[in-house]
């Protein structure tokens, strides 16, 4: 199934749009038709993205944002407002990683920037995007939640991130369920190994067994494509959940 055709004047907001798959998702969705706001602690790099994209600057906005703070958050909403009038869709992909460590060996300090920068921040950008698009003409609105495949089975020594990506499909849930009242659809997309984007060779990864194994990998497109496909379903429709892997990628039956 291809993605559907974007309606003219329709604005998507990509948390984390300065690097990896955030950056490779905005340039997708602008590649598409859609206008865009990016936001990320970087400025210099939401600008690089902006650069790459070739961007009208009447169809792009970079907003320097610490998508944990909760003031930044609402004036990153507030300069969507003031720009576009809208949001369309929220692509709640920003993220941080940690360490593989033993949980014994887990710094309190990592578990904190993980799950706030997860959780919290995607907490914190679904309230201000159902706040707009719950009173916005036309009313509604999607948020795609970038998931990851340690939502539903985890990695050995991930317990931040693991933790982390379990809440966040909890979020997913009962946004769905209560955007239905004000038309807004919620969904996740869950992805594997994307092949590294700077043309490196793909690290080993620590098995369930103890072992290290080097994984098989997808391109970044298949990952974009799939984004595309799930944010232009018109508001009626909602993919819920998305898995995107390689089909030889540990993944059912992990562990």
């Amino acid at each position: 199934m291809s993605p559907r055709p974007v309606e003219p004047g329709r604005i998507a907001l990509v948390t984390g749009g300065g690097s990896g798959l955030g950056r490779a998702s905005a340039l997708a969705l602008f590649d598409a038709g859609w206008s865009l706001v990016l936001a990320g602690r970087r400025e210099e790099a939401l600008k690089e993205t902006v650069a790459l994209a070739g961007a009208d600057p009447a169809r792009a906005l970079a907003v320097p944002t610490d998508i944990r703070n909760p003031g930044e958050v609402t004036a990153l909403f507030d300069a969507v407002r003031d720009r576009f009038g809208r949001l369309d869709l929220l692509f709640n992909n920003a993220g941080a990683a940690a360490p593989r460590r033993p949980i014994v060996d887990t710094p309190v300090e990592d578990w904190h920037r993980v799950v706030d920068t997860i959780v919290t921040g995607a907490f914190l950008c679904a309230r201000e995007a159902f706040r707009l698009m719950g009173t916005q003409s036309p009313r509604g609105g999607r948020i795609i939640n970038n998931g990851a495949p340690s939502a539903q089975v985890p990695r050995p020594n991930t317990a931040a991130y693991t933790a982390a990506k379990h809440a966040l499909l909890g979020l997913t849930k009962v946004l769905s369920l209560d955007g239905r009242a004000h038309g807004i659809a919620c969904g996740q997309i869950d992805v594997g190994n994307v092949a590294p984007l700077d043309g490196g060779p793909q690290p080993a990864a620590l098995q369930a067994d103890g072992t290290r194994a080097v994984e098989a990998t997808i391109p970044v497109e298949r990952f974009t494509e799939a984004l595309l496909l799930m944010a232009s379903m018109p508001l009626d429709t909602n993919v819920q959940s998305l898995t995107v892997l390689p089909t030889t990628m540990p993944f059912v039956g992990r562990g």
